[in-house]
């Protein structure tokens, strides 16, 4: 049964999204229907497609009570909008229905978990926040809350756990057809860990381990868990509050966190070997992935930093947007990043240089667009010539333009979007510290009207970045402070 709450979000996303434009919005990358988006949620393949939730407030550009919106494709890339999945509704979510996951049952359901939120009156005065764990199933269009709701609450955190900072349970099926999920939570002194629970059918769940606990080593509360076996390893990906940097791996703020290591599934204890950061660009947050149905494991993220929800005014009809899907995998003990290679489908009108040498500013015929996927090598040779600073500078006409800047001797990949067009003094640029692989550099940009995301060396970095600049900005310049050689591989995207 439909509630109205949900029919009067149904009604007005339908009628105000069919007044925003296809070129209003992304190519292919998936943003809300109309209003906010944040978080990816339910990210799963079910009935022949693949669904992808996402956290929602359909009445405005800016955050409010979360409901579910709903999107599916059958190539990660073209998107096409179903009606809200859920909206806060009952007195265990009435204020907002918070991040989660999905799972496909046996009878054929698709089961939704999620987290529901209450907000308490404090003593002082304000609120917080009372968050607990529910379930909905349903069959891929309609979803039912299930009558016991919430089916994890204080009751089964650890001792020390908080009750208002337990969210974002992330849901998979054992090979023996129980059920696993990871929550995140934190101890009273706001420091992350993340959470083990098992169940026999997916609706009565008991509590297993802790799985990882931070002690005040990646910034606080720990968001948006996901745990898989990838490549003979295991990967615990969250998304930690208020970090601090430790040298370029990480950086101030909200940021992205991927443990790699052993799994002992007897204890139910994880043993860390390895840790990095998701992404290194500004824009990318609560990563959420899924096993495909041809075995690879795919994962994509909310395209956005909290610390910049003002980069867009609130006259525009929607906010948000998802990363590019990425096929994962570890090479040499990290976790690597590909573009997901469906997207190889939408390349068209070729144009390829080899070896091009200069100084100070360049642009090659036929280099251009908003929408295109480069892969540009540079040669970096101390021995034979002097590069001070080389970049690649798109979204450009005579006025703005953002950046990727190298600089050699330092090994320093910066992204830089302050001439993007932007009036506010939010963040701008980000860096990071990249490898030289047998002299070269390489480098994989691919823009989609609103966003560039640079893939370093076959993935063993990624810098993602989103920017407003007027769609007329079409330009691509490349800088070199000493001598440059480059090769460049150009691709249209429709």
């Amino acid at each position: 049964m439909v509630s109205q709450t949900l029919r009067e979000a149904r009604k007005y996303e339908e009628a105000m999204g069919a007044g925003i434009s296809g070129i209003q919005r992304p190519a292919f990358h998936l943003c809300p229907r109309v209003g906010w988006m944040n978080d990816p949620n339910g990210f799963s393949y079910y009935k022949g497609e693949y669904h992808l939730f996402y956290q929602y407030y359909p009445y405005d550009s800016v955050w409010g009570p979360m409901h579910w919106g709903h999107a599916v494709s059958r190539d990660l890339l073209h998107w096409s909008y179903l009606p809200a999945a859920l909206a806060p509704d009952t007195v265990y979510d009435k204020d907002g229905c918070f991040s989660g996951s999905a799972a496909v049952m046996p009878d054929g359901r698709h089961l939704l978990m999620y987290t529901g939120v209450v907000k308490e009156p404090r003593a002082e005065g304000g609120f917080r926040e009372f968050q607990t764990q529910c379930i909905a199933v349903g069959d891929g269009r309609d979803y039912e809350k299930y009558p016991q709701n919430p089916v994890l609450d204080a009751g089964a955190l650890p001792e020390g756990g908080s009750r208002n900072d337990f969210r974002d349970p992330k849901i998979w099926e054992e090979e023996d057809g129980t059920y696993r999920c990871v929550v995140g939570n934190c101890t009273g002194e706001k420091d992350g860990r993340i959470l083990l629970y098992g169940s026999k059918d997916g609706f009565q769940w008991n509590f297993l381990s802790i799985l990882a606990e931070n002690k005040g080593r990646f910034g606080r509360m720990w968001e948006c868990p996901d745990f898989f076996r990838l490549d003979g390893k295991y990967v615990l990906l969250t998304s930690p509050q208020d970090m601090m940097p430790k040298g370029f791996e990480y950086h101030n703020g909200n940021g992205t966190l991927c443990l790699i290591g052993e799994y002992d599934e007897t204890t139910h204890t994880f043993r860390e070997e390895h840790d990095q950061a998701i992404d290194y660009g500004i824009d990318f947050y609560a990563s959420q992935t899924i096993l495909s149905p041809d075995g690879r494991r795919i994962m994509i993220g909310w395209m956005q930093n909290w610390d910049t929800c003002n980069q867009r005014d609130s006259e525009h009809a929607w906010f948000g947007q998802m990363s590019l899907p990425r096929e994962l995998s570890i090479e040499h003990g990290r976790l690597y990043q590909r573009p997901i290679r469906e997207l190889e489908k939408l390349r068209c009108r070729k144009v390829q240089y080899e070896n091009v040498v200069f100084e100070g500013i360049t642009r090659l015929e036929g280099i251009r667009g908003r929408r295109i996927d480069m892969e540009l090598l540079l040669h970096v040779d101390s021995e034979k010539r002097e590069l001070r600073k080389f970049a690649v500078r798109f979204a450009q006409d005579d006025i703005c333009h953002t950046a990727i800047s190298f600089r050699p001797h330092e090994s320093l990949l910066k992204v830089d979007r302050k001439f993007s067009g932007s009036r506010r003094a939010y963040i701008h640029q980000r860096r990071s510290l990249v490898n030289i692989r047998e002299g070269n550099l390489k480098l994989r940009i691919i823009l989609d009207r609103f966003s560039a995301e640079v893939f370093v060396n076959d993935g063993e970095q990624v810098l993602t970045i989103t920017f407003y600049t007027d769609q007329s900005a079409d330009g691509i310049s490349f800088f070199a402070d000493g001598e440059a050689v480059i090769d460049v591989l150009k691709y249209d995207l429709e």
